[in-house]
Parts: structure tokens; C-alpha cells; sequence
């Protein structure tokens, strides 16, 4: 194999190039530090505020790929339901064609063992005239069914012909739907762990001024709830009462991890409600009601999407599942903007 080292200029010797080198390496070096931070974007920008502000946006970005993983992963669910189902009619289609071939088989049979003979050669050697008659009113009726039976057999085939496409159909659907889900999840991840790796980033001190300024938000300002809770709602409330400190788990609906919409989900669960997987679809899964009209039990939706739901419970507060790292807790009402708030 020939060297692809480019050979030495003429007239150039070994400290001469060394220097030379050496004075590149001087030059790009002044160069990279001297780069905007643009050409080589750091981990932590300056400020702490911009680490806190950018920690802030990839948690939101990471709840909004989280959503639509849970939504993808519902319907992924219900697509693979759909297949065995299918799976499980086409096989008993099946077996019933293959009841219908055996019958129609037997019939045939019959048919030839009593037809293989002329008839009227069958009357003239028959001891008994009235049984030959009697055995050719069958064969008629043998012959009337047969054909009854064909037809049956041809439907049932055109129908397990149709129930195949769709179940080869529902098939490639649910294959679709699951490179959507694994789509969502790497985002998901490649989110979280950047933003995991920001927070670590930050001092002791600064970690704590995040923290409280995530549980900031306005508890003022609403009226004492007016009006009965309902039993459901009581019971749901509960059981979200009884999650604060079990950790954040994206994709997760209980009962060890939640994320935001799993929390509200398995709540409602406890009390015999079924609620969709994803805070979109649960905002409207009741009544829509004032944030002025809240009730503990009520679900509230933040965000212009939609993205991020809890559970008010009541003084200002809702309990929710906030972001990975931070348990199920309470916090105001006001934390993030509210776009619906949603009676059950």
C-alpha cells in the first residue's frame, strides 16, 4: 500500500517544520478562544438565569414529546388489541371453512355412491321399489343442500378474504404507530438528559433559587369553591393526595412513577373513572369550567397545547407531577399559564 504522506519541500529541515508547526498550533488555538459561542455552543450558557431559562424549555419541550409518546403508545396499544382480534377471527373463519369443506365432502360422497348408478336401472334391480324412491327423494334433498352449502362456503371465503386485508392492514398500522412511539421516546431522552446534565451543572445555591422559582406562582385570587364536590372527585383527589413523593416518571401512570397526565389518569382510576392518557384529550374528557368556578378534583391544563395537567386541590393549590427529579407535590395554582379547567 502506498504512503499517502506528502514528502518534505526541498530545502526544508526538521526544526524549520517543527517551528512551523508550532506557530499553527498557536494560531488555531487563539482562534478557538477567540470563536463566538455560537461555533461551539458550551453546555451552560453564562448566567445562571439563561441555565435556569434553558432547563425550563427543554422540560417543556421533553412534556410535550412526552404527551404525544403516550398518545402514540395508546394508540399503539389499541392497533395491537385490534390485531389479535383479527388474528383470532380469521383463525375461527378458518375452522369453520374447514367444517364447511368437510360437510360439503360427506355430501359428495353420498351423492355419488347413490347416483353412481342409472336410475331407472336401479328401480328395475331393486327388491324394494318404494325404499329406491324414498333413498332418490334424499339424493334430491342431498343434492338441494350441497348447494346451499357451496354458497355458504363461498361467502364464508370472500369474508376471511376481507377479514385478512384488514388485519394486514391494522398490522402495518401498528408497525407505523411504533416507530412514531420510538421516535417520540429518543426525543424525550435526548431532552431530558440535556437538561439533566444543565441542572447538574449549577451550584447548591443556584440549584435552590431553581427550585423555588419552579414553585413560584400566583395562590391569590380564587374564591372559596362554592358548591358540592362529588364523590368521584373526592376519591380521586385522594388518591392523588396519597401520591406527593413518589417520583417523576415520564410515560409512567402508576402507582410507583407518574408523569403529569399518568398521575391524573390513575387519580381518577381509584375512583372508577377512565380518563384518556394524555393531558390533551383530558381537558376534555368533562365540563370546561372558569378558573374562577374551580373545585378540588377539577383538573387543570396549562400551557396554550395543553402540555402539562394536575388535579386542584384546593387554598390555590394543585397536586401534580412536575418534571424528572422532582416528586409529585403541590404547587400554585399560577404556576404556568392556565388554558382550561376541566370538571370530571
Amino acid at each position: 500500500m502506498g504512503s499517502h504522506r506528502r514528502p518534505a519541500r526541498p530545502g526544508t529541515d526538521r526544526s524549520t517544520r517543527v517551528t512551523v508547526l508550532s506557530a499553527a498550533a498557536a494560531t488555531a488555538a487563539a482562534a478557538l478562544a477567540a470563536a463566538p459561542a455560537g461555533a461551539a455552543p458550551q453546555l451552560r450558557p453564562e448566567r445562571p438565569a439563561d441555565t435556569r431559562a434553558e432547563i425550563d424549555r427543554l422540560y417543556e419541550e421533553a412534556e410535550r414529546a412526552t404527551e404525544a409518546y403516550n398518545d402514540a403508545d395508546e394508540r399503539t396499544d389499541r392497533l395491537r388489541a385490534q390485531v389479535k382480534r383479527a388474528k383470532e377471527s380469521v383463525a375461527r373463519g378458518q375452522e369453520r371453512i374447514n367444517g364447511m369443506r368437510g360437510e360439503l365432502g360427506a355430501l359428495a360422497q353420498a351423492q355419488y355412491r347413490e347416483g353412481g348408478i342409472d336410475p331407472a336401472l336401479l328401480l328395475m334391480l331393486s327388491s324394494d321399489p318404494d325404499g329406491y324412491l324414498d333413498r332418490a327423494a334424499v339424493l334430491d334433498r342431498v343434492t338441494f343442500r350441497q348447494a346451499g352449502e357451496l354458497t355458504d362456503l363461498q361467502k364464508a371465503q370472500r369474508g376471511l378474504a376481507r377479514e385478512r386485508a384488514e388485519a394486514g392492514r391494522t398490522l402495518a398500522e401498528l408497525e407505523k404507530s411504533r416507530a412514531v412511539v420510538a421516535r417520540h421516546k429518543r426525543t424525550v431522552e435526548h431532552k431530558l438528559a440535556t437538561a439533566r446534565r444543565l441542572l447538574n451543572s449549577l451550584t447548591g445555591k443556584e440549584r435552590r433559587a431553581y427550585d423555588r422559582a419552579s414553585r413560584g406562582g400566583d395562590r391569590a385570587g380564587l374564591p372559596a369553591p362554592a358548591g358540592a364536590v362529588s364523590s368521584r372527585a373526592a376519591a380521586a383527589l385522594a388518591a392523588a393526595r396519597s401520591a406527593v413523593g413518589r417520583p417523576y416518571v415520564w410515560g409512567a401512570n402508576g402507582p410507583s412513577g407518574f408523569d403529569c397526565s399518568g398521575l391524573t389518569q390513575w387519580s381518577y382510576a381509584q375512583a372508577g373513572v377512565g380518563l384518556p392518557r394524555t393531558s390533551q384529550a383530558q381537558r376534555h374528557a368533562g365540563r370546561q369550567v372558569s378558573l374562577s368556578e374551580v373545585r378540588p378534583g377539577d383538573l387543570v391544563a396549562y400551557r396554550d397545547d395543553a402540555s402539562h395537567i394536575g388535579m386542584y386541590v384546593g387554598d390555590g393549590q394543585v397536586v401534580h407531577a412536575p418534571y424528572p427529579g422532582a416528586p409529585v407535590r403541590y404547587d400554585p395554582v399560577g404556576m404556568m399559564p392556565v388554558s382550561s379547567v376541566t370538571r370530571i
